[in-house]
């Protein structure tokens, strides 16, 4: 049994927000159907390499981004250009809990497969739109994009090294904003669905990129709006370091090996913490006003975090990381994805696993996170081939004969 035994989604997204959120509903035991266009289907079975490499080490058509945002799904084509392939979408919509999208404002309206449309053929449908800017404002015909919603909605301006270290802007490494906006998606989407349950009536879920980049601000969006705005102190880039928290940052260490350099995180987060770093580091800087409580660290940050990093480099990655922990001060190596995925605590947590897809037997493959007891999430479906249950879901779902189904295919619908 899982969380969401008997919940159906219907999804028409693609790229990596609205397939973010659904993989985190099929994992927890939705039945996810995935819309993709005959004959390409989402837009990242393309983008590679690499691809996926079958039993005799070749390449196939299937991008390892894909694989990474789609298990758990079953995969449907349908060109939802066509009126028999719109028609087709309102006898699923008949069947589903859920409908997602992220095309662009207007284009499901055009389409006969908006939610003013939709919920008249199932009024207790949770219908959920994920674009770059919302279904209003100025923006809304936009086109919204991870990479411009991170600069405009100000992450960028925070993101990097220091400016008057020759810092300048810089996008985080995986597409954040695109990611949060899946999993809020996913929660308002499960809020929906409780309240449908409970009284019969669905609703819309109208999802922002941009909307939640700004809430991803959190702590330093909530500096400038209550002292920012007043003082005109805005946030700006601190690089590896904390704004609110010394010391909270990186700091290099003694080298092992000639040439190279090495680091470690202090993730230092109270006081209690500091006179602990301060006893492993045989210094007294926890007895010093200035340094004493975390607000004075932060004030006289550019006096105490030189004197750290001396400090720092006369011992070894191991020596420190052993010592630290040893004395409960929170700290961390820097992993390559080499380290994190050969990682015991890793391993142990099984955030990977191995899925038999049609092309490997043995596709590994990052896992959900989610822990649950007694609803475990899900592992059946391997990311799905293209169109790879079309005939399996109109058939059992829509009970179509195999002639109506062959008709579909002589017509491009499917």
């Amino acid at each position: 049994m899982t969380s969401l035994d008997g919940i159906r989604v219907l999804d028409l997204s693609r790229v990596l927000a609205g397939p973010w959120c659904t993989q985190t509903l099929a994992d927890l035991g939705a039945d996810v159907i995935k819309i993709e266009r005959p004959g390409t289907g989402d837009d990242t079975r393309g983008w590679g390499p690499p691809f996926l490499k079958d039993a005799t080490g070749a390449s196939t058509q299937e991008a390892a981004y894909y694989l990474g945002t789609n298990r758990n799904k079953r995969s449907v084509t349908c060109d939802i250009s066509l009126p028999k392939g719109q028609e087709l979408i309102r006898s699923l919509v008949l069947n589903c809990d859920v409908f997602i999208e992220n095309f662009k404002v207007g284009d499901m309206k055009r389409y006969g497969l908006d939610y003013e449309s939709l919920k008249l053929v199932n009024p207790r449908l949770v219908y959920c739109s994920i674009t770059g800017f919302g279904q209003t404002g100025p923006y809304k015909d936009f086109a919204g994009y991870d990479y411009a919603v991170q600069g405009i909605g100000g992450l960028m301006s925070i993101t990097g090294e220091r400016d008057d270290l020759g810092g300048g802007p810089q996008k985080v490494g995986v597409a954040v904003a695109d990611l949060f906006t899946g999993m809020y998606a996913c929660v308002g989407i499960l809020a929906a669905l409780r309240h449908a349950q409970s009284t019969g009536q669905g609703q819309y879920v109208d999802m922002a990129l941009l909307d939640t980049q700004v809430a991803m601000l959190a702590n330093l969006g909530a500096n400038y709006l209550t002292d920012g705005q007043f003082t005109g102190k805005i946030p700006g880039r601190m690089g590896n370091a904390h704004q609110n928290i010394v010391p909270y940052q990186v700091f290099e260490v003694a080298s092992t090996s000639a040439g190279e350099r090495d680091f470690i995180i202090l993730a230092i987060g109270n006081d209690r913490q500091f006179a602990k770093f301060c006893e492993v580091a045989n210094e007294t800087w926890h007895t010093d006003p200035r340094f004493s409580l975390n607000q004075n660290r932060v004030l006289h940050r550019e006096t105490l975090v030189p004197a750290l990093q001396s400090c720092l480099l006369t011992r070894t990655k191991s020596v420190w990381l052993t010592a630290l922990e040893a004395a409960k001060v929170p700290c961390g190596a820097i992993n390559n994805f080499a380290e994190v995925f050969q990682d015991p605590q890793v391993r142990e947590r099984q955030m990977v696993q191995s899925w038999a897809h049609p092309h490997q037997p043995n596709l590994e493959l990052v896992a959900s996170p989610l822990k649950l007891s007694v609803t475990p999430v899900q592992q059946k479906n391997p990311p799905p081939l293209l169109g790879q249950h079309t005939v399996e879901v109109l058939r059992d779902l829509l009970r179509l004969s195999e002639l109506e189904i062959s008709q579909l295919q002589t017509d491009h619908v499917i």
